[in-house]
């Protein structure tokens, strides 16, 4: 049974900083409820696990992300992965890419696009309700995402305010003062260090 899934999600944080969320692999699927990377092979492949419930039965699904490709510059992420039930009766593979688009200067989206394929006991379940729980899913997956991002944006320092520009008369008052002083001194100096006559 094969399931395509395509959802965006606003952010009130820069596509920067969405996209520094998005492409951290263990962030990311710590936002899917169940899911865990247990594992990171190298830079690419990490292994992990999906405990997901259908009706009845709780499957829990151990298998393998790999990035397929990672585009910093266009904010693009393709994943694909794949894995088996513990009790080896359900498969499912995964087939994701997702983009950060910049909408202003402190907001962006976040749009994912999805293929999930899902064989044995798990597929026996049905469209129906594969599709009502992974809509569930994808809610509480956005929500984490929104959270953190949110998290992130009240984390960020607040702007400082911007430095009074120095006032041009400021160097003529030290100057007026310090001659003031220097006039002042010359005075008693002349006062009272005239040299006597007899």
């Amino acid at each position: 049974m094969k399931i395509e899934i395509e959802k965006s999600l606003a952010l009130p944080v820069s596509a920067a900083t969405g996209w520094g969320l998005v492409e951290n692999i263990e962030e990311i699927a710590g936002c899917l409820p169940g899911a865990k990377i247990t594992e990171r092979v190298d830079p690419t492949h990490y292994k992990g696990t999906v405990a997901v419930k259908l009706g009845p039965a709780s499957l829990l699904f151990k298998g393998e992300i790999e990035i397929v490709s990672l585009d910093p510059a266009a904010r693009t992420i393709h994943l694909r992965g794949r894995g088996s039930d513990t009790t080896g009766t359900s498969g499912a593979s995964l087939d994701l890419t997702a983009v950060v688009t910049e909408t202003g200067p402190d907001t962006c989206k976040f749009s994912g696009r999805s293929e999930v394929s899902v064989t044995g006991k798990a597929a026996a379940f049905g469209a129906r309700l594969m599709n009502t729980v992974t809509d569930q899913l994808l809610k509480i997956f956005f929500a984490n995402v929104l959270a953190k991002a949110e998290a992130l944006e009240a984390a960020k320092p607040a702007e400082p305010a911007p430095a009074a520009p120095a006032a041009a008369p400021a160097e003529p008052e030290l100057n007026a003062l310090a001659l003031g002083w220097a006039v002042i001194v010359s005075f008693f100096r002349g006062l009272f260090g005239r040299p006597t006559t007899s």
